[in-house]
Order: C-alpha cells, then structure tokens, then sequence
C-alpha cells in the first residue's frame, strides 16, 4: 500500500507539502512543488485519505484529551474546561488516559493521529526522562505534519502550544505564607522524584524557605495520589515528627490522603501539625478540617488549552497560569 511519506520521499519533499498537496490543506504550494508531488502520487499510484482531507480542511470535529487518570479530580477540572470550550465550537471530545505510563501516552497519541482527530491536548506532568519527552515529541511533530494541532497543559518541553502552571513560584508563595503565620520547621510530602511538577514545587517551597533563612524542608517521596499522600504521612510519623509543625502535600489529593493517616494516627490537624496543598480542587473543597493549598483555575486551564490546540499561530505559545494562596482551617498560626 502506498503512503503519503512514499510520495513525499520520491517528490523529494517533506510529508507536510505532500500533504497541503494530496489532502486539500487552504495552505498554498508553489507551482513546481506541486506538479512535482502529484506527479510521483500518480506515479506511484496513490490514493488520498479522504478522512486526511477533511482534517487538513479542518472540518474533523474530535478532539483527543489525554490525561493521566480518570479518576483524579484534578484531571476531572480540566476535561470539563477542555470540553466546555469544545461545546461552543461544536465539538466532540474523545477521552484517553495513561494511568501515568508515558508508553501508553504515545501509544494514545499515535492512536489519536491515524484517526485524524483535529486535534490533541496533553494534560498532565512530564517527567525527567529526556529520552521518554524525545519520543513523544517526535511522534507528535508526525501528527501536525499531516495538519493536526497540538496544546498541553504542564511544562513547555515539547515544542508546542503549552498552559504551564507556576509552580515553583506558587510552593514559594505558600511557603512564605506558612512562614507568616509562624511555622519554621517543615516537611514536604514531595511526590515521585521524576516527576516535574512534583519537583518543582519541591524545589519552590525549599528555595523559598531557604530565602527566609529557615532550615531545608524534610521531604518524604511517594505516589502523586491519595494513596501516596497516606503512605507518606504515615512515614512522616513513624520516622517522628520531632519538631515538624506544618506539612505541605504537593498536591491536594495526596493532602486529603495524609489527612487520613493522620487522622487515624490521633496527629490533630491543625492542633498538632498544620498541613497544606496545592490545586485547589473544588471537589475538596468541603474536607473537613478546610485545606489550605494554591488555587489554580483548573476549568480556565482546560478551556483555554483547548483554544490554544484550535488557533492558527504557526509558533508555539505558552502561556503561564499564576496560583494564589488560600489559607484555610488546616493551618493555624503558630
């Protein structure tokens, strides 16, 4: 069976002219390219995709969300975003999760491109792995040369149009926060450490902790859910939590975790230890006591990642979403 590369490769051309040539694309060909390129398809006797067209005109109306698990609430917040924004153009939103496994993330997105959906948003961290990121930007850049668009929402490693939380930047607030109402001794429940947006706000609270003159955080690594959250707080008490007055969770589902095995370890939160978040997962809003943590407009994130895959910038954008600190019944000043 021929294929648009075969053509490509015997036109001499890159796979994006053979296809603005072969699949209908608005966008123009000098004379010569395209003489050449229908001349080897004829040659070679290849038949367009009619579905490749109607992406390159863009009139596919799916979109592929990739998250990392279902169940987290916070990916929750960004597909209601990504498919409210989906809603007004008339859109569907097909749905895909990795259950973290960055291997079963390309074979979404390779999925998603040999059904021409229009186009693919990425939500969700990415890991230290340079090689892993290689991967999946190359099998992405196979995807837009054939006219697909691509956002994601986490760091700007890939050369597309990204939503990037500040992360770092809000650990830092928080922990000058805590500090504020009078905390000095901390331990970080940090996550796995290849994950990027585990360290970074890791290394935001401790950078910010270390501005202030205070001693580096304790930090105990787990998983980026509640389960993890629970492990690592029942490690943070067997190990004694001697002078630790307040705890920061690197995410709130790990926080609510904690909670848990606080609560059953008798640790009275926030008498004892005060504990914070990050997210500001509006489904947790009503854990008792209320959680202090770094609010991200979670659905504004997911909507606007969507524009982003949607607009008609040639250059990547990327654009940074500011947390805010909201200090709530979990922490109490010392």
């Amino acid at each position: 069976m021929i294929t648009l590369e075969d053509v490509a490769r015997h036109a001499g051309v890159s796979l994006a002219t053979a296809s603005r040539v072969l699949n209908g694309s608005n966008r123009q060909v000098g004379a010569e390219l395209r003489q050449r390129v229908e001349a080897s398809a004829a040659e070679l006797g290849y038949e367009a995709d009619v579905t490749a067209q109607t992406l390159a005109r863009g009139s596919s109306n799916v979109i592929g969300l990739i998250v990392h698990a279902l169940t987290d609430p916070y990916f929750a917040a960004l597909a209601e975003g990504a498919m409210r924004a989906a809603d007004r153009h008339g859109l569907t939103v097909m749905i895909g999760a990795t259950h973290r496994d960055p291997r079963r993330e390309m074979q979404l997105v390779s999925t998603l491109r040999t059904q021409r959906v229009r186009a693919i948003v990425l939500a969700g961290s990415r890991i230290s792995d340079e090689a892993v990121t290689g991967r999946l930007s190359a099998e992405l850049d196979r995807y837009r040369e054939g006219g697909g668009r691509v956002s994601c929402i986490g760091q700007d490693l890939l050369g597309v149009n990204t939503v990037a939380p500040a992360n770092r930047e809000g650990a830092a607030a928080l922990a000058r926060a805590l500090a504020d109402l009078g905390h000095r001794s901390f331990a970080v429940l940090g996550g796995p450490p290849e994950l990027l947006t585990a360290t970074d706000r890791v290394g935001g609270f401790a950078d910010a902790l270390a501005e202030l003159g205070l001693p580096a955080p304790r930090v105990v690594p787990g998983g980026f859910d509640r389960d993890g959250g629970y492990d690592a707080a029942n490690a943070l008490v067997d190990a004694g939590l001697d002078d630790v007055t307040c705890t920061f969770a690197v995410n709130d589902v790990m926080a609510v975790g904690a909670l848990a095995a606080l609560r059953e370890r008798g640790v009275d939160v926030p008498g004892a230890l005060s504990v914070a978040g990050f997210d500001d997962i509006a489904t947790l809003r009503d854990q008792v006591p209320a959680l202090t943590t770094v609010r991200l407009p979670l659905a504004e994130m997911g909507e606007r990642a969507l524009e982003l895959a949607l607009g008609d910038k040639s250059d990547p954008a990327t654009e940074r979403i500011e947390g805010e600190v909201v200090l709530r019944a979990s922490t109490q000043p010392l």
